[in-house]
């Protein structure tokens, strides 16, 4: 693969919030290869508030107007399928496919992509901010739940809306030296207690996080209680009942 179709183009415009990032493909494909793959993984992460406004579409010259247009309708929906479960997609979301009917660059490589424009404000987090008082308001032995920490289903990869919270918590662990605490992780759509693999990783991944961020792992435990006691009953009624089941709590241990 040539080197430039390695480079990340970024721009900012001026008074608006707007970016726009884009992402590349082989000639004739409508699917990422695994090293634009890692750099869309590597680009959520840096923008961990992201949402996605428009996508636009684009192909090569070569072929007709209605070939190159399906073409690059073809990768406007790659991207899309991709990023569904990682990102926030603005309900208004447009999608125009220019297929080769744009000013081409003459690195034909560069004209085969997708633009994707997005912002990436800060939304203020309520919930996350109340978690420090919430926390000092504990007795010990009680429970607190993460709101708003979620994990894409079947994994213990966090969503992007969660790394407020993850930040909130740690801040909180900075400031309380004397607190220790207990990651109880949850499951949805099974609720027998064998079924724990997945909220036990769940529970690390927070337990990871605070460690690599300065915490003294003898202030943490972790433990998981697979889909055994689920906010929702199992099975749930929609997606949104899911989100929420699969959740990490913290047990107060010591204050």
């Amino acid at each position: 693969m040539r080197l430039y179709l390695l480079l990340f183009c970024l721009i900012t415009f001026k008074g608006f919030s707007q970016q726009k990032q884009s992402f590349y493909f082989n000639y004739n494909e409508s699917e990422f290869t695994a090293t634009e793959k890692q750099k869309i993984d590597d680009w959520i992460k840096l923008h961990p508030n992201l949402t996605v406004l428009k996508v636009e579409g684009f192909s090569d010259w070569v072929g007709n107007n209605q070939y190159n247009e399906e073409l690059s309708n073809k990768r406007i929906q790659a991207v899309l399928n991709y990023l569904t479960s990682k990102v926030k997609i603005d309900n208004a979301i447009t999608k125009k496919s220019f297929g080769k009917q744009f000013k081409q660059n003459e690195i034909q490589d560069l004209n085969r992509r997708v633009d994707i424009y997005f912002s990436n404000e800060v939304v203020e987090n309520k919930e996350s901010k109340k978690l420090d008082e919430d926390v000092h308001a504990a007795k010990i032995g009680e429970k607190i739940k993460l709101k708003n920490l979620n994990f894409n289903g079947g994994s213990d990869v966090f969503k992007s809306h969660s790394y407020p919270v993850l930040k909130e918590l740690l801040q909180t662990m900075k400031s309380t030296p004397t607190l220790k605490i207990e990651i109880q992780g949850h499951i949805c759509c099974y609720n027998d207690s064998d079924s724990n693999d997945v909220s036990e990783k769940r529970a690390l991944a927070v337990y990871n996080f605070l460690i690599k961020n300065g915490i003294d792992k003898k202030r943490l435990k972790y433990k998981s209680f697979g889909g055994s006691q689920p906010i929702y009953a199992i099975p749930e009624q929609n997606d949104e009942e899911r989100e929420v089941n699969r959740r990490v709590e913290i047990l107060i241990l010591e204050k």
